[in-house]
């Protein structure tokens, strides 16, 4: 998979993530991002990279297309390790898909049967820029501490901390006295609290109820 600035918006199974952080390990990234992102679908391939030109870039392959396509609604913009996401549809068809569907073809026969380039001014002209997705712009940034709003009167302390301690990182929960319906939750680091965040936004809690989580102003 090589896709540095040409992005394609055709919808398909694959997403295409840039803007990530590159100061990440790869192995830390790839696992912190399928944490991210399982809970939208089962996720058959998952691409980081290393090299140059492809540092702050990953390729997410979904079983199916609804998944994918959600997860590009639901994380567009996501603060992940200190800068927001920038994810649109891949370029081309993931390998793993197009073996499965009858379509691959190995990339060296895709060069011998490519027609040479004709000589024209417009040949030779470098590719355009597609426009991104803009991130919104009015994100609260990132904390260890979570703000849970929307909670039902009967949800007490016990409650939020068998939710939570199922998350990597998770350290406490501190209700408001006086105050029903809010509380904060505090996480080792940013990172755990964002996975938190993203697994259990919208959580229903009651039938009239469903979680509001946001980061906590520091």
């Amino acid at each position: 998979m090589e896709e540095v600035e040409d992005v394609a918006l055709q919808v398909n199974q694959t997403l295409y993530i840039n803007n990530l952080n590159e100061k990440i390990k790869k192995q830390v990234l790839k696992k912190a991002l399928y944490s991210l992102f399982s809970q939208f679908g089962k996720i058959l391939d998952l691409v980081c990279c290393r090299g140059i030109r492809l540092r702050g870039q990953a390729w997410i392959c979904f079983a199916d297309i609804g998944a994918a396509t959600s997860a590009m609604q639901k994380m567009q913009g996501f603060p992940f390790y200190d800068k927001p996401m920038r994810i649109a549809f891949a370029k081309s068809k993931s390998d793993i898909i197009a073996k499965a569907d009858g379509t691959f073809v190995s990339r060296e026969k895709r060069k011998r049967e490519s027609p040479p380039a004709a000589n024209t001014d417009a040949a030779h002209q470098a590719p355009q820029k597609k426009q991104l997705p803009t991130p919104p712009t009015n994100l609260t940034p990132p904390s260890n501490v979570l703000f849970a709003q929307n909670l039902p009167d009967e949800c007490n302390q016990n409650m939020l901390v068998i939710l939570f301690q199922q998350y990597t990182g998770y350290k406490e929960v501190r209700m408001v006295p006086g105050k029903k319906g809010i509380a904060f939750i505090e996480f080792a680091d940013d990172v755990q609290a964002s996975l938190a965040l993203a697994g259990l936004n919208g959580f229903s809690l009651s039938p009239t109820h469903a979680l509001n989580l946001s980061f906590a102003k520091r």
